[in-house]
């Protein structure tokens, strides 16, 4: 289970690179963090029903703040002009 949130690591730091190379600044941040996460975890060694829970915690956070951002921030149309 350790070995699969470095690969979420690897991942997201794929995308990191991807979103600053297209100037997408404030994402690139965003998945730093996560890269930076999942890289932690990877190397915490925890069990794994803790690695279950913390993904469980992370999928609640990341589901809240999408829905949030979709209802609440997010212009309607999708941003076309």
């Amino acid at each position: 289970m350790d070995r699969m949130y470095r690969v979420l690591g690897f991942w997201t730091g794929i995308f990191t690179v991807m979103f600053y190379l297209g100037g997408m600044d404030k994402t690139a941040l965003l998945f730093l963090g996560q890269t930076g996460f999942f890289i932690l975890l990877g190397y915490l060694n925890l069990t794994e029903r803790m690695y279950m829970y913390v993904f469980g915690a992370y999928l609640t956070v990341f589901f809240a703040g999408f829905t949030y951002y979709t209802l609440f921030i997010m212009p309607p149309g999708g941003g076309l002009s």
